[in-house]
């Protein structure tokens, strides 16, 4: 039997225990390493839950990794075509961990009606257009049908929706001048509003309208097989920078490759503050709550002055003692991490189902509510962590114990 473990176990389940001098003291211990665990949950979840929703909405829009000609420049608007005969296309055969691979074309046009007028940027999609990751934006109607013969029907912003004045079966011209001589009369086209989308990225959504690739090729003079550039789509984001190396390495040397991180680089070099951020409050919060527990357990030593007098008299070593209130302690912060888990993830679990915060200024975080996302793993390691440093923390302080004279304790009251 472990008679360390055996003495820590009597001394917490010990009615003196509770109603000791001490008592007020280590509920404030608990309480502070909760709320250090709340806070810390809260952070990581909030952080993380921000970040994957931002990089989801460019991915949206982008891919992860675009695939264009170098005459381009990696433009906004697609000027010289790309073959789709391509090894990669459908699917990259020689590379692992991609999804999807998708054709798409941009050009930029005018949407005129008789009052009012609207710079876009319309990007041609087609059957193989990955619409998963686009349909929790849409709020109205639905996406565009492509499958079949060339259609009017296009996908516009709620924001372009509005300034337009446009709703769903409305329909709209849009003029595009032509790319090898803007002074000839500039294309046409009339569309029909048959989805409306909110991603909450303006800088999307103010630019954005989505039609069939095939009006793009017709404007262009360009050949069925002829599109302005793929964009692939990964299965774990934080391979970017090595799938794009790899991507870049397995494609015909006309053809170059550019990643939505060095794309927006500004936005996620933003984004990645976040770590920062987390990191301090972690630390922060990991600190008081040490703090916190080495005052509870002082007051434990110095309350049981006449026990540890006796113990050492009986023959106990310094560390012996000194595992008895570690444990004590160890019991202490898993009594302060279970209410902190438990409040947490029950307040992370309801944010994420019902939306209850949300941002007060929407369009300066890309988003309306504030989301979280809960990684059960980190959860773990953290707790594991706090439990670890704050016990740490804890072993200076009872070194205390070995200057407790035996004689001295026993006659103290």
């Amino acid at each position: 039997m472990n008679l360390e473990y055996f003495i820590a176990k009597r001394l917490i389940k010990g009615k003196e225990h509770k109603i000791s001098i001490s008592a007020p003291i280590i509920k404030i211990a608990i309480a502070a390493i909760s709320l250090g665990v709340i806070m810390m949950l809260i952070a990581i979840a909030t952080g993380v839950g921000l970040k994957h929703k931002i990089r989801e909405k460019i991915t949206a829009f982008n891919g992860h990794i675009q695939i264009y000609n170098y005459d381009n420049n990696a433009s906004e608007v697609s000027v010289v075509p790309v073959s789709l005969e391509q090894e990669f296309y459908p699917e990259f055969k020689n590379i692992s961990g991609i999804s999807h691979v998708q054709a798409v074309a941009t050009k930029g046009g005018i949407i005129r009606l008789e009052d009012t007028f609207e710079g876009i940027i319309a990007k041609g999609i087609g059957t193989d257009f990955n619409s998963t990751v686009f349909k929790e934006y849409i709020i109205e109607g639905s996406m565009p049908n492509y499958n079949g013969d060339l259609n009017s029907d296009a996908l516009v912003s709620k924001i372009m929706a509005n300034r337009l004045q446009l709703k769903i079966g409305d329909t709209f011209p849009a003029i595009f001048l032509k790319d090898d001589d803007p002074s000839k009369i500039p294309n046409q086209r009339k569309f029909k509003v048959s989805g409306i989308y909110d991603s909450g990225f303006e800088e999307f959504d103010g630019t954005y309208i989505f039609v069939d690739i095939r009006h793009i090729q017709r404007m262009n003079k360009w050949e069925t097989n002829e599109i302005g550039n793929f964009e692939v789509f990964l299965d774990d984001f934080d391979t970017i920078k090595e799938k794009s190396n790899e991507i870049y390495g397995q494609t015909l040397s006309n053809l170059d490759t550019q990643n939505i991180t060095d794309k927006y680089y500004k936005i996620f070099e933003w984004i990645g503050l976040f770590d920062f951020n987390i990191a301090i409050i972690i630390g922060i919060m990991i600190l008081v709550g040490g703090i916190n527990m080495i005052t509870a357990l002082l007051v434990l030593i110095l309350e049981r002055s006449q026990m540890i007098g006796v113990l050492k008299a009986l023959g106990s070593s310094n560390w012996s003692i000194r595992k008895i209130f570690l444990y004590n302690a160890a019991y202490l912060i898993g009594v302060g991490l279970f209410w902190g888990n438990l409040i947490a993830l029950s307040f992370l679990w309801a944010q994420e189902k019902y939306h209850l915060f949300k941002f007060p200024n929407p369009e300066e975080y890309y988003i309306e509510y504030i989301p979280v996302h809960i990684d059960f793993f980190s959860v773990c390691i953290l707790n594991l962590g706090v439990l670890l440093l704050c016990l740490l923390m804890l072993l200076l302080p009872s070194y205390i114990i070995t200057k407790i004279s035996p004689v001295k304790a026993i006659k103290y009251e």
